[in-house]
């Protein structure tokens, strides 16, 4: 295919994204204040020896903000990188990697469970190696994908740490499950909920390039721009946000 073309495909595949998400804004608000919490479940990925995990997403209030921000700026940036990638020879794997990361964004953002957020925190942390390294002929920008990738799976190691601390004292992986707990946990388990959130801390703060684990945001810059444009100004370093949001009850 003419390399332009792979563009407006996965431009158009982040646009139509975004124009789902309005259509979910919209059916949440025509439902009741008691009824904006919505699971869907795919399929029971393990149960059993204490373990409910579901391939299930949740659209609630801050899903659907969450849903909205990125893929409405993803579409705008992709748009910018049709132009600004013009004469890369590389231009198709740069719109592969970039609607990785969109898609990984995403699937941690509507996550229903501990077990999906895992899942989709991991990819974001490879899609941003991917393109942090995209130019991996320079070997400035390879070193670069990989502390950044590093310091990701430090993050990574915190929140899969903390869920078990969590799991244990709730018997669930599913958030809106453990959210009903809550006041239990902090009750019978202080100790370790504290612990669980301290970890899940961890995550947050190397997702969004908080100290002391911040040192792979300079370096970062070794990506095109647009690649800057999403993972430190508009998506990835509002991770970190979006899970503190998340474990509000907790």
């Amino acid at each position: 295919l003419p390399a332009r073309v792979h563009g407006a495909i996965g431009t158009l595949a982040i646009a139509l994204s975004f124009v789902a998400a309005i259509r979910v804004f919209i059916a949440l608000q025509d439902r009741a204040e008691n009824a904006k919490q919505v699971v869907s479940v795919a399929w029971k990925y393990a149960d059993g020896a204490g373990i409910d995990a579901q391939m299930s997403i949740l659209l609630d209030p801050l899903s659907c903000f969450m849903i909205l921000v990125v893929s409405g700026v993803s579409a705008l940036i992709h748009l910018y990188a049709t132009a600004y990638m013009g004469g890369d020879r590389g231009y198709a794997r740069f719109f592969g990697y970039l609607n990785f990361f969109v898609f990984s964004m995403l699937l941690l953002v509507l996550a229903a469970n501990f077990v999906i957020l895992i899942i989709g925190w991991a990819f974001v942390g490879a899609a941003s190696y991917l393109l942090i390294s995209y130019w991996y002929r320079r070997t400035t920008a390879t070193t670069a994908g990989i502390k950044a990738f590093v310091i990701n799976v430090v993050g990574d190691i915190g929140l899969t740490l903390g869920t078990f601390f969590i799991l244990k004292n709730s018997g669930t992986l599913a958030f809106l499950g453990t959210f009903e707990q809550a006041k239990e946990i902090g009750q019978n388990a202080h100790g370790d909920l504290t612990a669980g959130l301290i970890l899940l801390l961890v995550g947050a703060f190397a997702k969004s390039a908080q100290f002391p684990l911040h040192t792979w945001l300079p370096d970062a810059m070794e990506g095109p721009t647009p690649v800057s444009a999403l993972i430190h100004a508009a998506t990835m370093v509002t991770a970190g946000v979006y899970l503190i949001a998340r474990m509000h009850p907790l």
